[in-house]
C-alpha cells in the first residue's frame, strides 16, 4: 500500500520533485566537476614530474658549471640527486620554428617521459627524441631527419621517439607567450655523447669547455638553506630558482589554485542554493500531506513507518539527484581535463586520469543525510498530537498586521500590490530562496561576462598597443658588444633593451633596460594609461610593489647573480608588467652604475638576416596567435558561467513559483470566485515575481563585480589584469535575469487556468 502511495505522492509533486532532483543534480554536479578538475591535476601533474624526476631547484651560471662544480653540490646534505643541464633555443633549418634543445646528464633528474618509439639512449650520436606535441602539429615522424641551426651552425640528426618531459610540461619560449603553440615552437632532447660531438664546433667559438649552464637538483631542503649551502660549496652567489620560481611548476600550481578557488566559490553557491531550495521545498511538501499523514495514522499505522516511509521521499530524490549529479560531475570534468581541450593544450601531460577528493563524497553523504532529517523533523511534527489533530489541514501561521499597513502609503496602493506585499512577508523563507536565486543568477552572469570583458581589455592593452612592434631579434651578448647591437638596432630602425635576471631579497626578479626611441613597446600603470620610462627612478611592477610594500619615492637594493655588488635605485612609479620585475631606461642604468648587456632588439622590420649574433627572430604575429588557446580556455569558463546562472535561475524560480502557487492555491480560487480573471491573478503573480528580481538584480550587480575582482586577484594575479565591465554586460546580465523571470512567471501564471474553485474552497480551515 504505502509503496503504491509513494509513487502517487511522486506524480501528484513530480514538478516539485523533479525540481529537487535537478537542483541536487546541479549542486553535486558542479562541486564533483570543479573539485575533480584541480584534484585529478595535482595528481597527473605530480605523476609526470614524478616519472622524470622534475628539479627541485635549478642553479644557473653565465660561464657554466664543470663535473667538480657538481660534485660539490651533490655533497651538500640534503641533496638526493643532481644534474647537469642545458637548454638552449634553436631554430628549425628552412622555417621559422624554434626547438628548444635539451640535454641532461642524469636523466633520472630533468629526463623524458616515452611516449612512441625507442628508448632514450644516452650514447647516441645522432638520435633526437622530440615533444610529441610538436611533432604532430607539424607532420614529423620516427626515422625522420631534423636539422637545427643555433648560432649559425648547424645540429642534424634522426628523431628517435616521441616525448613528454616535466621541464616543458607548460611549452614557452619565453614570459612574453602566454599559451604554447606547437605549430612553431617545441622541445627536442638529445644525448651527452651527441652534445660532445658538437662542443668543438660550437662552444669553443661561444661558450667554453663546459657546456652546462644549469645544474638541476633533488632536494627537499627549503630555498634559505639550499642557497646558502650552494654559495658555500661553490665559493661564490649564483642565480638560485626553486620549482616554485619554475614556469612548469608555477603555472600548473597556479592552476590548482584556480581550481581550489572556484571551487570554493560556485560550486558552494551552487550546492547552498540547492540545499536551501531542498529543505523549503521538502518542508512545503511535507505541510500538504498533512491531512495523507493523518489518515495514515488513524488507519493504525506506526509513527515510526510513517516516518519511515515520508523519508523515503528524500532519500529517493538526494539519491537520483547524486547519481545524476555524479555523472554532470565527470562530463564537467573530462570537458576541462582531457588531451584535446583547452587545458590539454596549455599543460602536456601523458596521463588525463580524473580523480575525486574524498570530501565530495563526505558533503554529497551529508546533503542526502540533511535532506532525509529536514524531511523527518517535518513529519514528525506533523505526528505531534492524535489522529485527531493530525488529520486537521495544515495551517500557514498567522499573519499578524503589520505597523507599514497602517501608514497612509501603504492604503494608498492598489490591491494587488498589498496583496504581494503581504505574501512576501507571510512566506518570509520562499521570498528569500526566490531573491538568493537570483542574486546567485546575476553573481554568475556579472562574474562570467565580466571577465570575458577583462580579458578582452587586458588583451588589448598588453598585446595589442603595448607590444607596438613586428619583431623582437633575441641576440647573443656573447658574439656582440653593446655598441654593435645599438648599430644594429640603429639598421633596422628599432629599440632595444637588456633582459636579465637579478636577486631582490631572497627572491630571483627580472631586471629589463630599455631604450626607447620609436615607441615600439609601451608601458601601462596601474590605471592602464601608458607612461615613458623617466630617467629619475626605476619602475617596479605591481605585484613586486605589493609583495614589498614598495611606493612611489622609496628605494630597494638588488644583486646581479654571481657578482659581489650591489645596486640602490629609487622607484619612479607602479607599471603592470607581464613579467615580475624591475624596469628603467638605459639613461637611469648608466647614471646608477647598472652593467649590462643588450640582448634584445624590438622592430617593425620582418626581413631579418640570418646574423651570428642572432639567436633567433620572434614574430608578434606567433605571440598573438599562441593566445587563441588562451582566449578558448577563458571561453570555456564563461560559457560554463552563463549556462549555470540561466539553468541555475529556471529550476530555481520555477520550484519556487510553482510552490508559490500551491500555498497560495485558496486564495487565488477565493480570487477567482469573486470575479478576478485569470490574466489579472497571474499578473499579480508576475509582479511579485518581477519585484523580487530587482531587488535581486540590485543586490547582484555590486556582489557580482566583488566575487569578479576577488577572482582576478586569486586567479589572475600573475597577469597584473585590470577589472573591465562594459555597459554590455550590465545590461545583458540585467535582460537575461529579468526573461528568466518573467519566464518562469508566465509558466506558473498559466496554472491559474486549472484551478478548481469548488475543491479549494471547501477544506475546512
Amino acid at each position: 500500500m504505502l509503496r503504491r502511495k509513494l509513487f502517487r505522492t511522486f506524480l501528484n509533486y513530480k514538478a516539485q520533485f523533479i525540481s529537487m532532483i535537478i537542483m541536487i543534480a546541479l549542486g553535486i554536479g558542479v562541486f564533483f566537476g570543479f573539485n575533480m578538475e584541480w584534484y585529478s591535476l595535482v595528481k597527473d601533474v605530480s605523476y609526470i614530474m614524478d616519472e622524470t624526476g622534475y628539479s627541485d631547484f635549478r642553479i644557473y651560471s653565465e660561464d657554466g658549471f664543470t663535473a667538480e662544480d657538481l660534485e660539490k653540490v651533490m655533497a651538500i646534505d640534503g641533496v638526493r640527486d643532481g644534474t647537469r643541464f642545458l637548454t638552449v633555443n634553436a631554430s628549425v633549418k628552412d622555417d621559422t620554428d624554434v626547438l628548444a634543445i635539451a640535454v641532461s646528464e642524469n636523466m633520472n633528474v630533468s629526463g623524458l617521459y616515452l611516449m612512441e618509439g625507442e628508448p632514450y639512449d644516452e650514447t647516441s650520436s645522432d638520435g633526437m627524441w622530440i615533444s610529441d606535441q610538436y611533432a604532430q602539429k607539424n607532420d614529423i615522424h620516427i626515422g625522420d631527419e631534423l636539422t637545427l641551426t643555433y648560432k649559425m651552425l648547424t645540429v642534424t640528426g634522426t628523431v628517435r621517439g616521441l616525448v613528454k618531459a616535466s621541464e616543458f610540461l607548460i611549452c614557452l619560449p619565453d614570459e612574453t607567450q602566454m599559451m604554447p603553440d606547437y605549430n612553431s615552437f617545441g622541445f627536442v632532447y638529445i644525448s651527452p655523447a651527441m652534445l660532445k660531438e658538437i662542443i668543438p664546433a660550437i662552444f669553443r667559438s661561444f661558450i667554453g669547455d663546459d657546456p652546462y649552464f644549469q645544474i638541476n637538483v633533488l632536494s627537499d631542503l627549503n630555498k634559505k638553506t639550499f642557497v646558502e649551502a650552494v654559495d658555500k660549496a661553490l665559493g661564490k652567489t649564483f642565480l638560485v630558482l626553486s620549482k616554485d620560481e619554475t614556469v612548469s611548476y608555477a603555472e600548473a600550481m597556479g592552476e590548482v589554485e584556480e581550481g581550489k578557488t572556484m571551487g570554493l566559490i560556485l560550486p558552494v553557491l551552487f550546492v547552498a542554493i540547492a540545499v536551501l531550495t531542498m529543505v523549503t521545498t521538502m518542508h512545503r511538501i511535507t505541510a500538504s500531506e498533512k491531512t495523507q499523514i493523518g489518515t495514515l495514522k488513524a488507519l493504525g499505522f506506526h509513527d515510526g513507518v510513517i516516518l519511515r516511509h515520508y523519508a523515503s521521499y528524500a532519500l529517493m530524490i538526494g539519491a537520483a539527484g547524486s547519481v545524476l549529479g555524479i555523472a554532470i560531475g565527470y562530463g564537467l570534468g573530462y570537458y576541462i581535463m582531457n588531451p584535446n581541450s583547452a587545458m590539454g593544450t596549455y599543460i602536456d601531460m601523458p596521463r588525463w586520469t580524473l580523480y575525486i577528493p574524498g570530501f565530495c563524497w563526505i558533503v554529497m553523504a551529508a546533503m542526502i543525510l540533511f535532506l532525509v532529517l529536514i524531511c523527518f523533523l517535518s513529519v514528525k511534527e506533523m505526528l505531534k498530537g492524535s489522529a485527531a489533530d493530525a488529520l486537521r489541514p495544515y495551517t500557514p501561521a498567522r499573519m499578524n498586521h503589520l505597523a507599514l499597513e497602517e501608514t497612509k502609503a501603504f492604503k494608498s496602493l492598489s490591491f494587488g500590490t498589498k496583496w504581494n506585499l503581504r505574501d512576501c512577508f507571510r512566506h518570509k523563507a520562499r521570498s528569500f530562496m526566490t531573491l538568493f536565486g537570483i542574486i546567485g543568477c546575476m553573481i554568475l552572469l556579472v562574474g562570467g561576462l565580466g571577465m570575458n570583458d577583462t580579458l578582452h581589455g587586458f588583451m588589448n592593452s598588453f598585446y595589442e598597443d603595448a607590444i607596438n612592434y613586428e619583431s623582437r631579434i633575441n641576440l647573443d651578448p656573447e658574439n656582440l658588444s653593446n655598441e654593435e647591437a645599438v648599430e644594429l638596432a640603429k639598421e633596422v630602425d628599432g629599440d632595444y633593451a637588456s633582459l636579465g635576471s637579478v636577486q631582490l631579497e631572497d627572491k630571483g626578479v627580472a631586471l629589463e633596460i630599455y631604450h626607447i626611441e620609436k615607441d615600439h613597446v609601451r608601458f601601462p600603470d596601474r590605471n592602464m594609461k601608458y607612461q615613458p620610462l623617466g630617467n629619475d627612478g626605476a619602475y617596479i611592477c605591481q605585484r613586486l610593489a605589493d609583495e614589498f610594500s614598495v611606493n612611489v619615492g622609496d628605494e630597494i637594493t638588488f644583486s646581479p647573480y654571481g657578482k659581489e655588488e650591489s645596486y640602490t635605485v629609487k622607484i619612479a612609479g607602479v607599471l603592470r608588467s607581464l613579467t615580475e620585475g624591475i624596469i628603467m631606461s638605459d639613461q637611469y642604468a648608466d647614471e646608477a652604475g647598472i652593467d649590462y648587456s643588450i640582448n634584445t632588439i624590438y622592430t617593425d622590420r620582418t626581413d631579418i638576416e640570418p646574423d651570428d649574433a642572432i639567436l633567433n627572430v620572434q614574430t608578434k604575429k606567433a605571440i598573438m596567435d599562441s593566445f587563441d588557446t588562451f582566449v578558448e580556455l577563458m571561453n570555456v569558463m564563461i560559457v560554463l558561467l552563463v549556462i549555470a546562472a540561466v539553468v541555475l535561475s529556471l529550476v530555481v524560480l520555477y520550484n519556487l513559483g510553482t510552490m508559490s502557487y500551491v500555498e497560495r492555491y485558496r486564495e487565488m480560487a477565493t480570487l477567482k470566485v469573486v470575479g478576478f480573471k485569470d490574466r489579472k491573478i497571474g499578473s499579480l503573480l508576475i509582479t511579485q515575481n518581477l519585484w523580487l528580481t530587482v531587488i535581486g538584480a540590485a543586490i547582484g550587480l555590486p556582489a557580482g563585480v566583488g566575487v569578479l575582482a576577488y577572482l582576478l586577484k586569486a586567479l589572475a594575479s600573475e597577469y597584473e589584469m585590470k577589472l573591465v565591465l562594459g555597459p554590455l554586460t550590465y545590461l545583458v546580465s540585467i535582460l537575461l535575469t529579468f526573461g528568466v523571470s518573467l519566464a518562469v512567471g508566465l509558466m506558473v501564471a498559466r496554472k491559474n487556468r486549472h484551478i478548481d474553485m469548488v475543491a479549494a474552497l471547501k477544506t475546512q480551515e
